[in-house]
């Protein structure tokens, strides 16, 4: 076979080169020039028209049998194996991404210990980036000291794929940490590159298929927001997971982004402690203040992540300024949205907000980007621009327009159950709710308002302190 030459390519003009310029020399343009895959290919292959023998020949899905896939794999973590849709399959190719630091490592190694100790199988983790002596450091450290968990550290495809043969046919499960890491004699360029990235994850995945054994796989987040490089690599993926969480916060959410045998819009939540990541089951405490008295500014509200309904507090301040351009600020919410929230609540519902510096913000570090938080947010800044605070027993859910009027959103049902489990005995919801979701057995209220400004004059006659 002979080896793939690795090119660059500008996005801009598509002119290839032989090495990376900062500048097209073609178009001239600034930072479009990167680096592309290419395809070994072996001597003496020629297209042709005519087919060859296939290995397996295809079969009816009929005669395909449930029992041929096998029973998933549980992980030893709840969380893990709920976003997963109840585990791993067999040949499975798992994909977690994060930015570095966020616990990708972690928790995969807790979960390969799990498996090890469960299963009394081989459970191969191999590393490009530390050494078995530090690894096996960091799995004392989170209790990861099952005698079937084995550690080796490469930076070359081959011999990866060695340790695994000599494991056996028996292993459970395979880590690969991190996908940049490792590299492939077959091809040219650098460990990390584009053309040894998907060199390396399309071997790995031809293996796991052959074998059935599932392959867990971390690739790091690149500055521009990609896995690994490539947007390729997620496709190559069975599974895509996404590791987020603010450094300055323990929190960390597992997202799934892709999953072909399960949800693909689930989501768990872990807290990182000294001894590792540990599964928050109820998060609707994490991103809500708790406090006796109500403060003007704050509105709790239910959002989606996934398919699970967590309380959020939604903040807001409002004070008096000078300066002809009034500030706008925001964290843990769209920037865009807010300013559209603003506008809204100051054209409709006649709050003045022109000459006023407002923030908006989540609690815990949380990020929201769900329409269903709109409502709270328009209340939270009426309330912090008038001085009167919202009932503590309050939480407001719907999606506002650039009308003013409020929209039903998804899961309402699953949101006010979660607002009645947790004691809020007043909530306000867009109209036609009623008829859209059962309200037996709650024991809230349910207000419904059709606009923002029917929905701020009816907070207002509420008792704060109720």
């Amino acid at each position: 076979m002979s080896r793939a030459r690795t090119t660059f390519s500008c996005s801009s003009c598509g002119a290839e080169f032989g090495k990376w310029y900062g500048r097209c020399p073609k178009c001239q343009e600034f930072s479009t020039v990167a680096e592309s895959a290419t395809v070994a290919k072996e001597t003496g292959l020629k297209a042709s028209s005519q087919g060859s023998a296939p290995r397996r020949p295809a079969r009816r899905v009929s005669e395909i049998r449930d029992d041929e896939v096998g029973a998933r794999l549980s992980t030893g973590i709840k969380e893990f194996d709920r976003v997963l849709g109840g585990g791993l399959v067999g040949g499975q190719v798992l994909l977690l991404s994060g930015e570095p630091g966020a616990g990708k490592s972690t928790l995969l190694l807790a979960c390969a210990n799990a498996v090890a100790a469960a299963t009394r199988r081989p459970v191969l983790y191999v590393s490009g980036e530390e050494s078995v002596q530090q690894i096996a450091t960091r799995a004392r450290r989170v209790g990861a000291t099952s005698e079937h968990l084995y550690l080796a550290d490469t930076n070359d495809l081959g011999e990866a794929i060695g340790h695994l043969d000599a494991l056996g046919q028996d292993v459970a499960l395979v880590i690969v940490d991190s996908v940049q890491t490792i590299a492939s004699s077959d091809v040219d360029g650098r460990a990390g590159g584009v053309t040894q990235v998907m060199e390396v994850a399309t071997a790995l995945t031809r293996l796991a298929k052959a074998r059935g054994i599932p392959f867990c796989l971390v690739g790091q987040v690149t500055k521009d927001s990609n896995v690994a490089g490539p947007r390729a690599l997620e496709h190559v993926a069975d599974t895509t997971l996404s590791m987020e969480g603010d450094r300055h916060t323990p929190l960390r959410l597992l997202r799934a982004v892709k999953n072909r045998f399960g949800p693909a819009d689930e989501v768990a939540c872990f807290e990182q402690t000294d001894d590792g990541l540990t599964e928050v089951v109820d998060p609707s405490g994490l991103f809500r203040g708790i406090r006796d008295q109500p403060v003007p500014g704050t509105c709790i509200t239910v959002t989606a992540e996934g398919r699970r309904p967590m309380i959020a507090e939604m903040q807001a301040l409002v004070s008096s300024t000078n300066a002809p351009n009034p500030r706008r600020g925001v964290s843990g919410l769209d920037s865009s949205r807010v300013s559209m929230l603003i506008a809204v609540t100051e054209r409709v519902a006649g709050v003045r907000l022109h000459d006023m510096d407002v923030f908006a913000a989540t609690v815990g570090g949380m990020r929201s980007n769900d329409p269903g938080s709109d409502l709270a947010v328009c209340l939270s800044i009426a309330s912090a621009a008038s001085g009167r605070p919202l009932p503590l027993d309050l939480a407001a859910i719907g999606e506002v327009s650039l009308s003013g009027d409020i929209r039903r959103v998804t899961m309402v049902g699953q949101r006010l159950r979660e607002a009645d489990r947790l004691g809020y005995r007043r909530i306000l919801v867009p109209s036609g709710t009623r008829e859209e979701v059962p309200l037996a057995g709650l024991k809230a209220q349910v207000i419904e308002v059709a606009t923002i400004h029917r929905a701020i004059t009816a907070v207002s006659t509420m008792v704060p302190d109720a």
